[in-house]
C-alpha cells in the first residue's frame, strides 16, 4: 500500500498546488496573498485530524494492551508535528500582510501552538523512557489528556473574539468560497491525507523491525534480503 499512497500523494499535491496558485481566481479582499490558504488550511486540518487518530490508537493500546496500537501512535506523531509546524509557519506568512504582524496571542494561534508542544512533548517523553512498554503507556496518557485541546482549536473563533477569521467551509452552512477554491483546497487536503498514510506505513514498519530486531523472523527476513 505504501507505493500507492505515495504516488497518490504526489499527484494530488502537485495538482492541488497548481489549481490553488494558478487556476483559482484572485480574492477580492486579500488579493494574491490569500493563496497561502491552499497549504495553511489543509495543514491545519491534518494537524488536528492526526492527533485525533493518535488519541484513538492510544486508547486502543491502553484498553486492549495491543502493541501495534502504540506503534501507530509513535509512527504518526512526527507527521502530526510537521503539519502543525507548517500550519503555524504558513499562518505567520498569511498574518503579516493581513494583520500587520507575524504573530499575535490569538486564541486559535495559541491553542495550535499548544498542539505543537503536545506533539513535541509526546515524542520527547517516549524517547526519554528506555522500556518500550512503559514509554507506550506514559505517552498514551499524555496524548489522551491533550485531546481536550482539539475542540478548543476548532471552536476558538466562536467562543472568543479573535483576529483569526471564521471557517470558510462548514458542514452546516456549506462553503462561502468559490467552487474552484474549495476544490483546490480539498485536493490538497486529500494529498496531505495520502502523504500521512504513506509516511505512517513506512515509519510503523521501521518501528516494528526495530523493536523485533532480536526475533527469529527479523533475522530470517534480513537473510532473505541479502
Amino acid at each position: 500500500m505504501l507505493p500507492w499512497f505515495s504516488a497518490i500523494a504526489i499527484i494530488l499535491i502537485v495538482v492541488g498546488l497548481y489549481m490553488g496558485f494558478f487556476v483559482a481566481p484572485t480574492d477580492y479582499k486579500q488579493g494574491e496573498g490569500y493563496r497561502i490558504i491552499f497549504v495553511h488550511v489543509p495543514a491545519s486540518w491534518m494537524s488536528m485530524f492526526i492527533y485525533l487518530v493518535m488519541a484513538f490508537w492510544a486508547a486502543m493500546g491502553l484498553i486492549f494492551n495491543t502493541r501495534i496500537s502504540a506503534m501507530m501512535v509513535q509512527a504518526l506523531a512526527p507527521t502530526g508535528a510537521m503539519f502543525t509546524f507548517l500550519s503555524l509557519w504558513t499562518g505567520a506568512f498569511w498574518g503579516k500582510p493581513m494583520w500587520g504582524t507575524w504573530w499575535v496571542w490569538d486564541a486559535r494561534l495559541t491553542s495550535e501552538l499548544i498542539l505543537f508542544f503536545l506533539y513535541i512533548g509526546y515524542i520527547a517523553l517516549h524517547s526519554s523512557i528506555d522500556d518500550n512498554r512503559r514509554a507506550d503507556r506514559a505517552s498514551a496518557i499524555l496524548v489522551l489528556v491533550g485531546v481536550v485541546n482539539i475542540p478548543i482549536i476548532y471552536y476558538s473563533v466562536k467562543w472568543w473574539n479573535t483576529l483569526h477569521q471564521g471557517a470558510s467551509v462548514s458542514v452546516n452552512s456549506g462553503s462561502s468560497m468559490a467552487t474552484i477554491m474549495l476544490v483546490s483546497m480539498l485536493v490538497m487536503a486529500l494529498g496531505f491525507w495520502a502523504y500521512s498514510i504513506a509516511v505512517a506505513l513506512g515509519r510503523v514498519r521501521s518501528i516494528i523491525l526495530e523493536r523485533e530486531r532480536d526475533s527469529t523472523w527479523v533475522s530470517e527476513l534480513a537473510e532473505m534480503r541479502r
